[in-house]
């Protein structure tokens, strides 16, 4: 995304503007309204979004230096999870419109990255539904899910130049167990403004 300057989150913690960019979006900023409520969480995202919608370049910076605090037990991540998933289909909702204009690959790869969860419960859900109806296994879809798993992360691996991203293979059992589920009830809840941390 960086490459088309329009990384299109840039993370809360991880994040610097240029003052007079800020200044210029502040009040559109400090007034997020989702479906006609006040909204404030998403924040970085809405901001990310802003930034592009008046004319801003966002990048990724490599050897930028940064510090957070993340969830280091079960309930709060996926509270955090909540948040981010609902802040991202509301946002890209709201940034579909200026993607065309910033380049065909962007818009593909922020379709991809919200379809590819979708595409994942739907082969999940058949393949339980096989289990179920006809006894058989459904090895095709693990065979594909495991397939598609190693190609992204190997391909993560490769770029990076580290091994240690074939790893985030094990992250395919949360997200789908997990993750998905908690996916589908934020896009049933998108209004839904609370914090839940907090």
């Amino acid at each position: 995304q960086t490459r088309f300057g329009a990384v299109m989150c840039c993370c809360g913690p991880c994040a610097m503007y240029r003052r007079s960019a800020l200044l210029l979006l502040l009040d559109q900023y400090e007034t997020q309204f989702f479906r006609g409520k006040p909204s404030d969480f998403g924040e970085d995202r809405h901001l990310t979004i802003l930034m592009l919608k008046a004319g801003f370049r966002t990048e990724y910076v490599p050897d930028a230096i940064a510090a957070t605090v993340v969830p280091d037990k079960l309930l709060p991540y996926l509270r955090q999870q909540l948040r981010w998933a609902r802040s991202t289909y509301r946002d890209t909702l709201l940034s579909l419109h200026l993607l065309p204009g910033l380049d065909r690959y962007l818009t593909l790869d922020v379709l991809g990255q919200n379809l590819g969860p979708l595409l994942l419960a739907i082969s999940s859900i058949a393949a339980l539904a096989q289990l179920a109806l006809t006894d058989s296994v459904p090895w095709w879809t693990g065979l594909t899910i495991v397939a598609m798993t190693m190609i992204r992360c190997s391909v993560a691996a490769l770029r990076a130049g580290e091994l240690r991203f074939l790893g985030f293979s094990l992250h395919t059992p949360i997200n789908i167990f997990l993750l998905l589920p908690m996916k589908a009830y934020a896009l049933c809840t998108l209004s839904n403004s609370d914090w839940l941390s907090r």
